[in-house]
């Protein structure tokens, strides 16, 4: 392999463009939101914008956490070969890449009204402070929560230009799903965390690990059950919520073993629960949605 493909594999690595579940799961609660907002008729437009804005962000967002895990990804089975961790990459290029993919994200959101640019400012905080969180406090996936989650005000104000209530029970559902599927991912490496000191909720949890997991699954049902009771948006969005429950409970079925693969492929089966509900907000706009 040349020395550019070696390079370009990196950058790749680094930016996880070459394993995009990540991208799905910042991509769905986008496009819930931005399908509420635009009751049923989302801009086209804006969800151009939004959808590379996510891949960037998400892209800036792991080159950021690399750096900062620079120290610790070498004792962790599932980052070890990352391209900081085995020296394919230099910190500060993790770091160029970092501050390159946020100048893209701000050509993107230039596009977009003063109060989505206003927001995105809380955004950028929120991606570049995410990957301290484990050192200091075991409820990093809150942090990642807020992070991941905050698309959601940003598409409302971009596409409604307002932040209605259901804007913040769609971020409060997206908050509990994204603790719930991150604590299956930290499950795996929790081993290597309680050894190196890096703290989670995997870790806070304990044995009642996936216990929480399913409430948090619940609560997020439940969220949007109210968001569709709000929004009036009838059966085919509950029939779609319950295809949704089943979803979940397919997911924590297949990490009971707590194994670092078994926990890994519940955590991207979230894929499959993110576009259940997102199909539940097409059909209940499509047939049922009165009109708030």
């Amino acid at each position: 392999m040349a020395a550019w493909q070696q390079k370009l594999s990196a950058y790749l690595a680094l930016t996880r463009l070459n394993r995009p579940i990540g991208i799905f799961l910042l991509l769905w609660p986008t496009y819930w939101a931005l399908w509420v907002a635009g009751k049923g008729a989302p801009s086209l437009f804006l969800m151009g914008i939004f959808t590379l804005g996510v891949i960037v962000m998400r892209s800036a967002g792991c080159a950021i956490n690399d750096y900062a895990d620079r120290h610790v990804d070498g004792h962790v089975a599932r980052t070890q070969n990352r391209p900081l961790a085995t020296g394919a990459l230099r910190p500060r290029e993790a770091i160029a890449a970092f501050f390159v993919l946020l100048l893209v994200a701000l050509v993107l959101v230039l596009q977009l009204n003063r109060m989505t640019i206003a927001l995105s400012l809380v955004a950028v905080v929120l991606a570049a402070t995410y990957p301290l969180g484990k050192r200091f406090h075991h409820l990093p996936q809150v942090q990642l929560g807020l992070a991941f989650g905050w698309s959601i005000p940003m598409a409302f104000a971009a596409q409604a230009g307002s932040l209605p209530p259901e804007a913040w029970l769609l971020f409060a559902a997206n908050m509990a799903w994204t603790v719930a599927y991150d604590t299956l991912y930290a499950i795996a490496d929790r081993p290597y965390d309680e050894q190196i000191g890096v703290k989670s909720t995997a870790i806070l949890f304990g044995r009642y690990d996936l216990l929480a997991v399913g409430f948090l699954y619940v609560l997020t049902l439940g969220l949007l059950a109210a968001l569709g009771i709000w929004l009036n948006l009838g059966l085919a969005y509950a029939g779609g919520l319950v295809l949704a429950a089943l979803a979940a409970i397919w997911i924590l079925a297949g990490a009971r073993s707590r194994t670092l693969n078994d926990s890994v492929q519940a955590f991207k089966r979230n894929n499959v629960f993110g576009a259940l509900v997102m199909i539940a907000l097409v059909l209940g706009y499509a047939f049922d949605s009165g009109g708030h």
